[in-house]
């Protein structure tokens, strides 16, 4: 027993499912209520005017005519996917209808034939009336099928509604052929909107807490000195500071030090590249065409430090 929506709820349901939707005079109280009961419901049934225009057709939907007054849908679909809201309540849509029908729509299973008309189905469907001259010929654009199904598939989930609640009103009563494309394709194209997650259905993610950037390594000038000083003779003596390989990873980033070398230990190796990174920084040796000495600066090795990721302590 499903109890139909209100306008509010209607509104809330077809903006999440991301529908165009203009509101049309006062649909929030135009119903037939006053000639029999709205509701429960039990699933959307589908149509197709049998007219051209958008404003003839809404006008049409929402007045009726002579012998059947309006709404004669709760909401119109323009072939651009906008949606118009026309009734809300009892509608002069579905007419009467197979009860065996109904009974294959409120169980959701496979639905039989329609060879009979013994049912008010005004009481318990959802209508929309799909503008279309229902005459083979006039096409259905992609944007008003999408819109139909978007509408379809927010009454589907407002009430826990599967497609198979969706029918066409060929399939409900004898002798209708709206509308005109296929039925179980339109339910699959349903199906799959309900099978995704529309704007706020599911439960907000926590946010992560932001990682924390690792600390930039830190090289002491002093230690990296009195290593380069002591020129540690060859690979494999004890190192004499871990900080060196900071450095020699940074040099070898340069281009200037073979990834070999880059053991910890200041050699001679390590001291040539670290000259040729002081000269790229505008320092020479101290007689004309000696080459930087390669022994650490505050001023080269910070440079060094700001492009490769450490930083310096004196």
């Amino acid at each position: 027993m499903a109890t139909p929506l209100t306008a509010s709820e209607q509104l809330s349901a077809f903006k999440a499912e991301g529908c165009s939707i203009v509101e049309h005079e006062t649909w929030r109280t135009h119903n037939r209520n006053h000639m029999g009961p709205w509701g429960p419901v039990h699933g959307v049934m589908i149509h197709h005017t049998v007219t051209s225009g958008t404003d003839s057709s809404v006008a049409l939907c929402y007045g009726g005519y002579a012998g059947l007054p309006g709404p004669l849908c709760h909401t119109v679909g323009a072939k651009n996917g906008t949606l118009y809201m026309v009734g809300n309540g009892r509608a002069n849509h579905a007419g009467s209808g197979d009860d065996d029908v109904l009974r294959a729509v409120i169980a959701e299973k496979n639905l039989p034939p329609d060879n009979e008309a013994n049912t008010d189905g005004n009481r318990h469907f959802y209508g929309i009336e799909l503008i279309n001259l229902g005459n083979g010929r006039d096409p259905w654009p992609e944007a008003q099928l999408d819109a139909a199904a978007r509408w379809a598939a927010a009454l589907c989930r407002a009430h826990n509604w599967s497609a198979a609640s969706v029918i066409g009103h060929k399939e409900w009563q004898p002798g209708k052929i709206d509308p005109t494309f296929d039925m179980d394709g339109f339910r699959a194209r349903v199906q799959r909107i309900l099978n995704a997650d529309p704007v706020g259905t599911k439960p907000p993610t926590k946010p992560t807490k932001p990682t924390k950037p690792k600390p930039k390594p830190v090289v002491d000038l002093s230690r990296l000195i009195t290593a380069a000083e002591k020129d540690p003779p060859k690979q494999g003596t004890p190192v004499s500071y871990a900080g060196t390989k900071i450095v020699e990873d940074a040099l070898v980033k340069e281009g200037l030090l073979d990834k070999a070398y880059a053991d910890g230990h200041y050699g001679t190796t390590t001291k040539t590249a670290m000259s040729g990174w002081q000269e790229r920084c505008g320092f020479k040796g101290r007689k004309p065409g000696e080459p930087a000495d390669g022994i650490p600066g505050k001023t080269t090795l910070t440079a060094l430090g700001k492009k490769y990721g450490f930083t310096v302590q004196s």
